[in-house]
């Protein structure tokens, strides 16, 4: 199954575009390497990193999804590694303290 589908029926993207855009980013990983192209494919037992806003996920996929159902029938298909998220690489805002405040 191609990996821009993978994540849109795992819901861990809201469409196929953006899970085309996150994996052309370059910073997913599967079994830790580089994945360079959208259509490169993913199988059951395959280890996932993927940078997602909320911070960074480590799943193991146990189950190729036939379609993007409920959340919990696309969440009996993985299975996270990470008990958390990890945060975010990059802060989104700028956390610089205002002129005459203190440090």
């Amino acid at each position: 199954m191609r990996i821009d589908k993978l994540l849109w029926q795992l819901r861990l993207t809201k469409t196929r575009s953006q899970a085309q855009a996150l994996v052309l980013a370059g910073h997913m990983r599967r079994n830790g390497g580089r994945i360079l192209r959208a259509s490169q494919d993913v199988a059951v037992g395959d280890t996932l990193t993927v940078p997602l806003p909320g911070g960074v996920r480590v799943i193991e996929v146990l189950a190729l999804p036939v379609r993007r159902g409920p959340a919990a029938e696309a969440q009996a298909c993985y299975r996270a590694l990470d008990p958390q998220p990890f945060p975010a690489i990059a802060a989104t805002g700028h956390e610089t303290p205002e002129r005459g405040q203190p440090q």
